[in-house]
């Protein structure tokens, strides 16, 4: 007798029901997927993989109380062998890095096709990693911008060089121009920045107007620059 073949385990975790809903069906009309949970929070998804420790948590990014990124962290820690697919209405290189760097191994689209979501979740399961190929264009050629950086190394030594402060002049930052400063370091655009905090993009200019003052430089460059040299962003 032919032994049956084990199904791909998953727990769906999404705050909007009629969408969770619409992709449970897609996933329950595979054979060999079985969605053993459902959740509608990151707190959820966590007790959720614990209970159920499936091999693949599918999961929206922004969700009330505990996001997807957060929820992710605690997930590769709970349950190692989980892996963790996000679901993303923005196609921001931003996004991506900050799940990626969570643990996730997986980043889809909303507006993914069913053949799309299939094809990801199995080969996430296998142990591989998946990316929106929208969303996959965008991140090479962000990595391509990365390497004209590199090779302006000369370019930013000079900046270390030419661009001086009191190390103190930090103190003089508020909370949130520190959160904006930490993601600037990061590569992100003032809009990505902006969704990040859940602030407008203008308020985020007016941030970033008052760092560049405060710190007494010309640009986001020499910012960043000297937050790196002085430790006061994470890396």
């Amino acid at each position: 007798m032919e032994k049956q073949k084990e199904k791909i385990s998953i727990v769906l975790v999404d705050d909007h029901q009629l969408f969770r809903e619409g992709v449970k069906r897609i996933l329950e009309m595979e054979e060999d997927f079985c969605v053993v949970g459902e959740g509608s929070d990151g707190s959820e998804a966590v007790e959720l993989v614990e209970k159920h420790t499936p091999q693949v948590l599918l999961m929206d990014i922004n969700m009330p109380n505990v996001n997807g990124v957060v929820a992710s962290e605690e997930v590769v820690t709970v349950s190692p062998k989980t892996r963790v697919i996000i679901l993303s209405i923005h196609d921001d290189e931003g996004y991506v890095y900050r799940t990626l760097r969570s643990g996730a191994s997986g980043y889809l689209l909303k507006e993914m096709g069913t053949s799309e979501l299939v094809e990801a979740v199995r080969v996430v399961a296998r142990g591989g990693a998946y990316i929106h190929p929208k969303v996959t264009g965008k991140l090479i050629d962000e990595f391509r911008r990365l390497s004209e950086q590199e090779e302006s190394m000369e370019q930013t030594a000079a900046y270390e060089t030419a661009v001086t402060v009191d190390p103190h002049i930090i103190e003089s930052l508020t909370r949130r121009e520190l959160e904006v400063l930490q993601l600037m370091a990061e590569g992100k655009s003032n809009r990505a920045i902006g969704e990040y905090l859940f602030i407008s993009e203008k308020t985020v200019k007016n941030h970033v107007s008052s760092i560049l003052q405060k710190l007494n430089v010309q640009d986001r460059t020499q910012a960043v620059v000297i937050s790196i040299k002085n430790g006061w962003v994470r890396l």
